[in-house]
């Protein structure tokens, strides 16, 4: 610990540092510029998430009752053959240069292997944190501690003022937006469409419950397309591809922009390149210009030329770019 530092207190997250923990990420949006912004009831959101034990996870560092640092490791809940651990964690720009990121980063490692013992002794534990690639001090921070870039995501943006791809829906399939009836073939398709993403193993059923439980998740504005006849290389009746779309009020209220962010789009392989994606898209930006939206993002990974292809053909254009540090204990 730093002499300049001394006086903060450390002690694990709880629910009712909500209020704290939403000031801390407003502040260090200003700086480091991750395009997210958070209410107090966000804020609750991530504190609540159901891969979060905040009380051997999660660390707060206090300058009285302001948060100033945190730090954060997320587990499992199913792993095969690599169980990745996610780290998020900051400090406020008033408090850097004192040594916190250093010691939070290493709280949160610490923590890392913890949660590895007790969830998943038996696999190899790979610990992940990710970062604009602007934000040069992190970097620093993350090599120092002996983790090496392995991945990156690009940010990508749709303006709606701008000319929307018009994709004919395939023909021997149909869209329908998000209903508790169809909520299944979703998540059905969503499990199948991401299982290289997450090593081979389905999201549980909470963490599905959890992630459209937020207050940002606009049914409305969520997708399927469903097989009803022909060659769709599956299942009449079936789920072939989807979309998730979520709006935080905190966003808009922060940056005067109403911006829709499709945080999955995803299709099953069986059916992939018969236009499930591209139909989707276009009818999702369609849909969000008509609802009075500003603009529509995603997140892709940069490694992935295929989709970031497709999103560039109906008019998606990067705006920042994040990368995955990656420590294998």
């Amino acid at each position: 610990m730093s002499p300049s530092s001394a006086h903060l207190t450390r002690r694990p997250i709880a629910l009712s540092d909500a209020a704290a923990l939403s000031k801390l990420l407003n502040a260090i949006e200003v700086v480091d510029v991750f395009g997210e912004y958070y209410s107090e009831a966000d804020a609750v959101e991530q504190i609540t998430a159901p891969v979060l034990d905040l009380e051997r996870g999660t660390i707060g560092v206090f300058d009285g009752e302001a948060m100033v640092g945190y730090s954060s490791a997320a587990h499992k809940q199913r792993a095969e053959g690599v169980h990745r651990v996610t780290l998020s964690g900051g400090v406020h720009p008033e408090y850097r240069q004192r040594g916190l990121g250093t010691e939070l980063l290493a709280a949160g490692i610490a923590c890392a292997k913890a949660l590895h013992a007790i969830h998943h002794p038996g696999l190899e534990l790979a610990v992940d944190v990710q970062n604009n690639v602007r934000n040069a001090g992190a970097l620093a921070c993350y090599r120092a501690a002996g983790m090496t870039p392995s991945r990156s995501s690009s940010h990508m943006r749709h303006p709606l003022g701008a000319a929307v791809v018009d994709t004919a829906v395939p023909e021997g399939y149909a869209i329908e937006a998000y209903t508790e009836d169809n909520d299944s073939d979703f998540f059905a398709v969503s499990n199948e469409a991401f299982l290289q993403r997450r090593g081979g193993v389905p999201q549980s059923l909470e963490q599905w419950r959890g992630l459209l439980g937020w207050q940002a998740f606009r049914p409305a504005l969520s997708f399927l397309l469903r097989g009803t006849g022909g060659d769709t290389g599956i299942g009449i009746g079936t789920g072939v591809g989807m979309l998730l779309a979520f709006s935080w009020d905190a966003d808009t209220e922060a940056t005067g922009v109403r911006d829709l962010h499709l945080m999955r789009v995803g299709t099953r392989p069986a059916c992939r390149r018969r236009g499930v994606a591209s139909a989707l898209l276009s009818h999702a930006l369609r849909a969000a210009r008509d609802a009075g939206f500003d603009r529509v993002s995603l997140d892709v990974d940069t490694d992935s030329r295929e989709a970031v292809g497709l999103f560039e053909r109906v008019g998606f254009t990067v705006a920042r770019t994040e990368v995955v540090y990656t420590l294998t204990p």
